[in-house]
């Protein structure tokens, strides 16, 4: 079944604006409470040594991808920032939580509520949003891309 172009164009929105809305509320939140982020970061296994590059590395990551996010022009970069960024939150959760003594909560805000299961879904749901929009707004077949979204 063939998607109708308005349809694509709407789809790629949402989930342009769901990831919006996901990275500045936890960057955000990670700002506001800076120094708990920091030292969780700090207290993992495998970002103790460099957890004072990571921390506003991560929230800048965030910031920037959203506001690439919501410009035209940038949008296909962004949506494909958005999946390695969030495929690198989930394969570090899976690995801190299969390889690790200690499991640090760096997250903030609602998501500090999830628990690890229901984290890595919530991760991997955002992950195949990144590619469904991605496909939607840049075909891997060239004669049927749509104008950007």
């Amino acid at each position: 079944m063939k998607t109708s172009l308005p349809y694509k164009k709407i789809i790629v929105e949402v989930v342009c604006c769901l990831y919006i809305l996901l990275f500045v509320y936890a960057a955000v939140s990670k700002l506001l409470d800076y120094q708990n982020f920091s030292t969780e970061l700090g207290q993992s296994p495998l970002l103790t040594k460099i957890s004072p590059v990571v921390a506003p590395a991560v929230i800048v990551s965030e910031l920037l991808i959203a506001i690439f996010l919501s410009l035209k022009n940038t949008r296909r970069w962004a949506l494909l920032m958005s999946f390695a960024l969030m495929t690198i939150f989930t394969s570090y959760i899976f690995i801190i939580l299969n390889f690790s003594h200690y499991v640090p909560c760096s997250c903030g805000g609602i998501l500090q509520k999830l628990g690890w299961t229901e984290h890595i879904v919530f991760n991997a749901l955002f992950v195949a949003l990144a590619v469904i929009g991605f496909l939607l707004a840049y075909p891997l077949n060239p004669t049927s891309k749509i104008k950007q979204p």
